[in-house]
């Protein structure tokens, strides 16, 4: 990055602040709020629930909506106990099932979760989906999208929020807030960075443990995952941060740490 480009980075950091990642503790570039982001994430998600299949079975459609609503029981209480209860402002969970073959889960700004049915044999049980579950769940609690869309607007030199930057330049700023969600890709599906997805495996790993699933089912899903892509072609879900020997040996340092918070259910 070039010096002057760095400085406007800086003032824009000095002039803003920062917000504070959950569990993680990392501090993010925030120059967007919820207020503007999830919105949009929200009509995203419509959209894409409106166009695709819902599964029609029963029992995988509880299982997905049970492991969500466990998850979110055990977010509000992490937040609320840390004193982190104004992330959640906005919030309005939804959790579903989509009929489709395709090894993918995602999660918009705001608690809005989709799974397809292609990654249900890989997740095995609930204990598979609470991994999945957690880790998605945590890229909206580490507000990863809000992020990337103030990480956008200052690498386009728009400053001073979304309300600034569509006076400045309505058809980018659009572009940015639209690719931030995920809007415009078939499945409405964030591209995470590999320090977003690592951010994700860490936190997710509290929350499911918090709500009573072990922790240690993580590094096992991702084995099976891993088992999965060999010889063909990467799936959507591993994109950014492939389930390689690294991952899984970071997921099984932290399981430790995430083991304090498990009580079985």
């Amino acid at each position: 990055m070039k010096g002057k480009q760095l400085l406007i980075v800086l003032v824009i950091i000095f002039l803003y602040g920062c917000a504070t990642v959950p569990i993680t503790g990392r501090r993010q570039l925030s120059l967007v709020s919820n207020e503007e982001i999830i919105p949009m994430s929200f009509a995203q998600y419509e959209k894409v629930i409106q166009e695709s299949k819902l599964s029609d079975d029963k029992e995988q459609t509880a299982m997905i909506k049970r492991v969500g609503v466990r998850i979110q029981k055990a977010v509000e209480k992490y937040m609320n106990e840390n004193k982190y209860e104004s992330y959640l402002d906005g919030f309005a969970w939804d959790f579903n099932l989509i009929e489709e073959d395709v090894v993918n889960a995602w999660a918009m700004p705001g608690g809005k979760v989709a799974f397809y049915t292609g990654i249900i044999p890989i997740c095995q049980d609930e204990n598979g989906i609470a991994v999945v579950m957690g880790h998605e769940v945590a890229h909206a609690i580490a507000n990863h999208g809000r992020e990337r869309m103030s990480s956008g607007l200052v690498t386009n030199g728009l400053l001073g929020g979304v309300s600034v930057a569509l006076g400045q330049n309505p058809s980018m700023t659009n572009e940015i807030l639209m690719q931030s969600i995920g809007a415009g890709t078939k499945l409405g599906m964030l591209s995470f960075s590999r320090k977003h997805e690592s951010e994700a495996d860490k936190m997710g790993l509290i929350f499911m443990a918090i709500a009573g699933y072990d922790p240690g089912a993580a590094p096992k899903f991702w084995e099976r995952m891993s088992a999965n892509s060999s010889g063909s072609q990467q799936p959507e879900f591993m994109s950014t941060h492939p389930s390689n020997d690294t991952r899984i040996s970071d997921l099984k340092a932290q399981v430790p740490e995430a083991m304090k918070y498990y009580k079985e259910q």
